[in-house]
């Protein structure tokens, strides 16, 4: 069984940084893209950043330029740079790995964590 365990969630005032991680285990053989996800209430799921085992990013437009993803590769590990935070960031975030293999030969899953809260106070 895979599981994804986020941490680095909080509350930080405008303009300010956040930083979260996001670790996977479990029998893990291989992960193709993690990333992050955001729901805010009222509003869908949507992408914020991720990032390929072979280093490739996408940035949602909302936080190119103030958020950076990252990834251990070795360590099953994301992380999630937030700086000059804004109040619209505000939302649970969302740990994802897609095409999860836990041996060469096994079928490929999507992974989802349980989300940590991001509060930008104004």
């Amino acid at each position: 069984q895979v599981q994804l365990v986020e941490s680095g969630g909080g509350l930080v005032q405008v303009g300010g940084s956040l930083r979260l991680s996001c670790a996977a285990s479990g029998s893990i053989f291989s992960i193709n893209a993690m990333g992050w996800h955001r729901q805010a209430p009222g509003k869908q799921r949507e992408l914020v950043a991720a990032i390929t085992s072979g280093g490739s990013t996408n940035y949602a437009d909302s936080v190119k330029g103030r958020f950076t993803i990252s990834r251990d590769n070795a360590k099953n590990t994301v992380l999630l740079q937030m700086n000059s935070l804004k109040p619209e960031d505000t939302a649970v975030y969302y740990c994802n790995a897609d095409d999860v293999m836990i041996d060469p030969e096994s079928y490929e899953y999507d992974y989802w964590g349980q989300g940590t809260q991001v509060t930008v106070s104004s």
